[in-house]
């Protein structure tokens, strides 16, 4: 198997924590960001991995993380947009700040952080952009969450045809509910989050998902088994939306 670089945007926790464990193992040179200086720290502690500081919130962070990569001569393989946030309101009480704040981390960052990463990507690499089934699935106190992952989701189908010429291909996956710190940061205490993966006992998975439920679906995006794929989105929620 060829060794590739990775780079996981968010990796300090969830989904893109996973998924780092999972190219370590893979012996991959796996690249993380995060916002939290202190959790980076801890992930390189466990798996020797490369860390940056990068806020999806701070374009300085954004372009820092692009210029730093160039200088040190790093090629990226492969890059997951995983960062995001959930904060849940109601239509009739989302304000301003609220509507700018998740998009300014859900689009606008992976938007300008792949920008700053384009000098770096390998010609072929894969990107993957990881969603959520709020795009297709109507969820009360979710609409600025919905348009701001369905807005990166549009931008992908464009830079397909802009990169295409150096190599470049981009997918999505959209989880379902799965069950990561996300919840809790959203402001559901236990006894909700419990109530919550407990109603998907219904489903054919019969069961909420997990972290670990969406490492094959990425990995499949970013190996060359994918390179024919192009604005392809796989929904990963478990029979959810059936």
């Amino acid at each position: 198997m060829q060794t590739k670089t990775i780079l996981i945007t968010g990796a300090t926790s969830g989904i893109g924590l996973q998924l780092a464990k999972h190219n370590v193992a893979l012996g991959h040179q796996v690249i993380i960001t995060g916002r939290n200086q202190a959790k980076l720290d801890q992930v390189v502690a466990d798996l020797g991995v490369k860390a940056y500081l990068a806020d999806s919130a701070d374009l300085s962070q954004l372009a820092s993380l692009g210029e730093s990569l160039q200088n040190e001569g790093i090629t990226l393989d492969g890059v997951v947009l995983n960062a995001g946030v959930f904060y849940p309101s109601s239509f009739m009480d989302a304000t301003p700040d609220h509507f700018d704040d998740i998009m300014t981390i859900n689009t606008k960052g992976p938007f300008f952080t792949l920008q700053a990463l384009q000098p770096c990507l390998a010609n072929p690499s894969s990107v993957v952009f990881i969603s959520s089934i709020v795009v297709q699935k109507g969820f009360a106190g979710a609409a600025v969450y919905s348009a701001s992952k369905a807005a990166f989701e549009a931008v992908i189908r464009v830079l397909n045809v802009e990169l295409a010429s150096a190599g470049v291909r981009i997918n999505s996956i959209r989880p379902g509910i799965t069950a990561t710190e996300i919840h809790g940061k959203a402001g559901m205490d236990e006894e909700t989050q419990a109530a919550v993966f407990d109603s998907l006992k219904t489903t054919p998975l019969g069961r909420e998902l997990r972290a670990d439920d969406h490492i094959g679906s990425i990995q499949y995006l970013l190996d060359d088994a994918s390179k024919a794929l192009r604005n392809v989105t796989i929904e990963v929620d478990g029979g959810y939306c059936l």
